[in-house]
């Protein structure tokens, strides 16, 4: 992968100054980014300002697709700033369960892509903090597989087969590019706006994805509070 290399040997030390331990959350779509910057701005209003006992807080939009997904998370791990960034893939996906609404939450235990399965950390902690952030929102986990391109008919038929629960086209490629800038906890959140009933070409469109925003808008407190958890030193 073009990714910047890393003199670091082993995963980062977050049991140290939290507040020098960031969080990148990086999501393809302007849509996207607002409403996790909105999320964001709320959170942080409720607190004064301050995201808890957590370091700094991005919201980074890569554009669509894999090798966007890539560069951009490459590019953000390479700066300052985020250089040992806790990385969260977010945004909308397609579900590939049937029974799955639009506004459900996808929790991913891995994702999958040309080059793998990429563990994610701390799925558990991930879906307490969301169920109580949103409260009656249903949860999924399992995995998350990557594609290049919008998965529909057969082809999401295939997909689930292989045991995954939800397909996007950039979370598989947003971890592995964090973890080739060095070792550092990564998961991803993804809301689905696209389901075997629910499909985005069918009437109906609209409403579904008015309530996937709405959710993306409410993730920000368990984000926060998964990255908090991390940095609770280890006994």
């Amino acid at each position: 992968m073009d990714s910047p290399p890393s003199d670091r040997v082993g995963p980062p030390d977050l049991s140290g100054d939290p507040a020098a331990t960031p969080l990148l959350i990086a999501c393809a779509l302007g849509i996207e980014q607002v409403a996790l910057r909105s999320g964001l701005q709320s959170g942080l209003t409720g607190r004064g300002g301050r995201s808890g006992d957590a370091g700094p807080v991005t919201v980074l939009r890569t554009g669509m697709g894999p090798k966007n997904a890539e560069r951009a998370t490459a590019r953000a791990l390479g700066t300052d700033r985020n250089r040992d960034a806790v990385v969260m893939a977010s945004g909308f996906c397609a579900g590939l369960v049937p029974g799955m609404e639009p506004g459900d939450l996808i929790v991913a235990e891995e994702t999958r892509g040309p080059h793998g399965p990429t563990p994610c950390t701390g799925t558990g902690l991930l879906v307490e903090a969301l169920s109580r952030a949103l409260p009656g929102r249903t949860v999924h986990t399992g995995p998350l597989t990557g594609s290049d391109h919008v998965v529909r008919g057969p082809e999401r038929d295939a997909l689930r087969a292989t045991g995954a629960v939800a397909v996007d086209m950039e979370s598989a490629a947003t971890l592995l590019s964090a973890l080739s800038a060095g070792s550092r906890p990564v998961a991803a959140v993804r809301v689905v706006v696209d389901a075997p009933e629910h499909e985005l070409v069918r009437i109906g469109t609209v409403r579904g994805g008015i309530s996937a925003f709405r959710v993306l808008r409410a993730v920000i407190p368990a984000f926060l509070e998964w990255h908090r958890s991390l940095l609770l030193p280890r006994r």
